[in-house]
């Protein structure tokens, strides 16, 4: 397969949607760092993330969505979510809530919750509206190395692996964005990424969020 670094005009764009549409995955920036996306309602196109990074079949995948109605297509919102959605969304944080039926299991690893993230990055919103679902992407890297930055770096690692690059630049934060897990009696910090594990607590851990 011969892999694209593309700039991300309209005609790319709309090549890149088209390609989530059938079933392919498409790198892309975010805020935090590159990801590797497919339909994430599609369980066929999501198997080809897990192949293509060497990713364990049996680790979840999060969802990134465009805005507030494509959250509530796959997933069951808490108060909790809904003030960390207002304050910090769009925005580097992930927040794991129980799932609708339309996810697949194997999406989620089996699991009755998902991850949602809502990027502050016009490339990847863009790319979402235009593809019409909540892609699924983790990290554009192969297992184990070290998330891209840049679409040089996500090159190195995906070359021959996946079509088309989407070249946002350099990305904003560097790091992966922090999960916050809100299924449980009180909400849990999963993973200390861009957002400090404080202001989000201080956010939801609230009387009348529980």
């Amino acid at each position: 397969m011969r892999t694209e670094i593309l700039q991300p005009t309209k005609e790319n764009l709309l090549r890149a949607a088209n390609l989530i549409k059938r079933g392919e995955i498409v790198a892309f920036p975010t805020e935090t760092v590159y990801g590797l996306g497919a339909d994430g309602l599609n369980v066929a196109a999501c198997e080809k993330i897990f192949i293509a990074k060497g990713r364990p079949s049996d680790k979840p995948l999060s969802l990134h969505v465009a805005n507030l109605e494509m959250i509530e297509r796959i997933a069951k919102i808490s108060s909790a979510a809904e003030k960390l959605f207002a304050t910090f969304c769009p925005g580097a944080l992930t927040i794991i809530l129980p799932k609708t039926k339309i996810v697949p299991d194997f999406v989620t690893g089996g699991r009755s919750s998902v991850g949602i993230r809502f990027p502050a990055n016009d490339v990847a919103l863009a790319l979402i509206k235009l593809s019409g679902v909540p892609i699924a992407a983790p990290s554009a890297n192969l297992s184990g190395k070290v998330p891209p930055k840049t679409a040089q770096e996500v090159f190195d690692n995906l070359r021959g692996r996946v079509e088309v690059i989407l070249d946002g630049g350099r990305c904003e934060y560097g790091i992966s964005s922090t999960i916050v897990d809100l299924t449980e009696s009180e909400p849990k910090i999963l993973r200390h990424g861009a957002i400090p594990a404080e202001k989000i607590l201080a956010t939801c851990f609230t009387r009348e969020c529980w």
